[in-house]
């Protein structure tokens, strides 16, 4: 039972930690451009030229 009294505020002390950490993200923005952030993972910003002679990001 005395570990109760330690556990339930440590429990409602995190949850109240997420909760702020969720409207600190809302407000700076995190949440904005939901798409946009799919859509440039599709998106290529190299030439093909310079793909297809090896000399991508990650070429040899």
């Amino acid at each position: 039972m005395s570990g109760l009294l330690i556990l339930i505020p440590c429990a409602i002390g995190l949850g109240a930690l997420a909760l702020l950490a969720f409207f600190w993200a809302l407000r700076s923005g995190q949440y904005d451009d939901l798409e946009g952030d799919g859509q440039r993972v599709l998106l290529n910003d190299e030439p093909l030229e310079n793909i297809d002679r090896g000399q991508g990001r990650g070429g040899n």
